[in-house]
């Protein structure tokens, strides 16, 4: 592509590079510049403008982007581009879920020419409908066919969607005496119904191991959440200990997000159990919803995983928490 001033007389067929106000109105930047255009230009006095003009081989801005677009997604299910504007393409979401994103691929993509950019959010960021992944960018009104191919292919298909896979959940509170009760049941909820779960059962039961280990062996949902009223401070405490006395397994405990930090991790047989950390309670983001919504959209969440979620894992401090980190 050529950029640069010309002679007005000359520039049939470019693209207009800046704006240029006129006596009655005003030509766009980006506009294909037809013989009505340079009539005006040139009876407005204007002698000489700023053009892109397209070599052989240039795919124009809207085409790149677009072309750019559908390589990423690669027929990918529950996303859809937006359609392309002054060399930008957005990939939306079709409904709740989580990123899964190729970041090799992705830097491969910004690394081919400064003019083709791609923005994404984080790598597993939970997504609503209609929300933005990622934004397509061609800064010049132009870019090299050959470059482009290099992008399409280097980050073809490395962007999808993972969508909700669990249909529904129990949640388990454990109470104490002058504990905190059902607190955080509603946020606990509103969480689910982001991703499309449904909350069939809450259940109340003393902070015993015995008695969470019998709702935890009842419960008959694909997910189950266990809250309880006293922190879960080892891997040997109750609710740790009521999962495996059920017949189930735990894989982590504890997590280098803060907040987040007493959270574990286990199954029983299918169902998958997650022990929430008493942050939950807040609708603050706190580290179990990073692992939450991975569990919900299929997304397998290792040790190695959590430990992996420390780099960034410094959240927002939660103004209600009994121990601040700041006394």
């Amino acid at each position: 592509m050529k950029f640069g001033k010309v002679p007005t007389k000359d520039a049939g067929g470019a693209l207009l590079a800046h704006s240029v106000a006129l006596p009655k109105g005003r030509l766009r930047k980006g506009l294909h510049l037809d013989h009505t255009h340079i009539d005006q230009l040139l009876a407005a006095g204007v002698a000489e403008i700023t053009v892109a003009q397209l070599a052989a081989g240039d795919v124009d801005e809207n085409t790149a982007a677009a072309q750019l677009a559908q390589a990423l997604l690669a027929d990918h299910p529950h996303l859809s581009q937006t359609k392309p504007f002054t060399g930008r393409v957005n990939l939306l979401a079709d409904g709740p879920g989580v990123a899964e994103l190729d970041v090799n691929a992705l830097e491969a993509v910004n690394s081919v020419h400064p003019m083709i950019t791609l923005a994404t959010v984080p790598p597993f960021q939970q997504m609503t409908s209609g929300g933005m992944v990622a934004t397509i960018k061609i800064i010049s009104y132009a870019v090299d066919q050959a470059d482009l191919t290099r992008a399409c292919a280097a980050g073809r298909g490395a962007i999808r969607l993972a969508d909700p896979q669990l249909p529904d959940a129990t949640l388990i509170i454990t109470e104490i005496e002058r504990g905190a009760g059902d607190k955080g049941r509603e946020a606990i909820a509103d969480r689910l119904t982001a991703l499309n779960v449904a909350l069939t059962k809450v259940v109340m039961v003393p902070h015993q191991t015995s008695a969470l280990r019998d709702a935890i062996t009842a419960a008959d949902t694909a997910l189950i959440l266990i809250l309880t009223g006293s922190a879960t401070s080892d891997i040997d405490d109750v609710a740790p200990s009521a999962l495996r006395e059920a017949g189930g397994q735990v894989a982590r405990f504890g997590m280098p997000v803060d907040p987040g930090n007493l959270l574990f991790l286990g199954n029983l047989g299918a169902k998958h159990v997650i022990g929430l950390p008493g942050c939950a309670r807040s609708a603050a983001l706190n580290g179990a919803d990073w692992v939450l919504s991975r569990v919900i959209c299929g997304i397998s969440v290792t040790p190695r995983d959590i430990a992996g979620m420390g780099v960034g894992g410094l959240l927002k401090e939660i103004a209600t928490r009994p121990q601040p980190r700041r006394g």
